[in-house]
């Protein structure tokens, strides 16, 4: 699989040749459903709340005689029924929402993305990325020059503390490593830009 290398002022500039395992994999669209659902379940934390008909204050005087009256028999207001009473299947913070996913089908998931990613031309590769200062606006005017527009994400190999400096304050940037990426990232935004190390070490990791 040849990816394109773009240049500084965003033309192609050359090609570089990549594992077609990882970059030319046919699409799988449940697989893909799967990997993105249990990543956004995983990052779930279990802090909603709600009482049992133990825990709602309430009296525990029989509202009215049990025959007579016409009306349903009832104990206490704290039965499900009744309004401002317990639940009956209340959530809790100990539910636990996490999804297994096999390391196999992680890989395989991951590799469908950036196969579709590269047929959409939305994968693009850099031969690095780097800024002499850390500053946001000299990082914004690299982004502009590159011509990519919308939300981009940058993969390199290892952070370099004056990009991520000079573009965490941008809304639309997100630079990450290649250990901390995720296919919600991956799907979430318009442009991914990978630099030549970046591809090496995916192909290190996955092949």
């Amino acid at each position: 699989m040849e990816l394109k290398i773009i240049n500084a002022e965003g033309q192609v500039s050359g090609s570089l040749n990549a594992s077609d395992a990882l970059f030319a994999r046919e699409y799988n669209e449940a697989l893909v459903h799967q990997l993105v659902t249990a990543y956004l379940a995983n990052a779930r934390s279990g802090n909603r709340a709600q009482k049992t008909r133990a825990e709602v204050k309430h009296s525990t005087k029989k509202p009215w005689r049990q025959k007579g009256t016409g009306r349903a028999r009832s104990g206490m207001t704290s039965s499900p029924l009744w309004r401002k009473g317990g639940r009956a299947f209340p959530n809790k913070p100990t539910e636990n929402f996490t999804q297994k996913v096999n390391r196999k089908m992680y890989r395989a998931g991951m590799a469908v993305i950036l196969s579709q990613l590269v047929r959409d031309e939305r994968l693009l590769v850099v031969e690095e990325l780097s800024v002499e200062t850390p500053k946001t606006k000299e990082f914004s005017g690299k982004v502009q020059k590159m011509g990519l527009n919308g939300d981009v994400l940058f993969l390199t190999r290892e952070l370099d503390e004056k990009v991520y400096l000079s573009s965490r304050n941008l809304p639309n940037v997100l630079v990450l490593e290649t250990l901390e990426i995720n296919p919600y990232s991956l799907l979430r935004f318009n442009k991914i830009v990978l630099t030549k190390d970046a591809v090496s070490h995916l192909e290190e990791q996955w092949v």
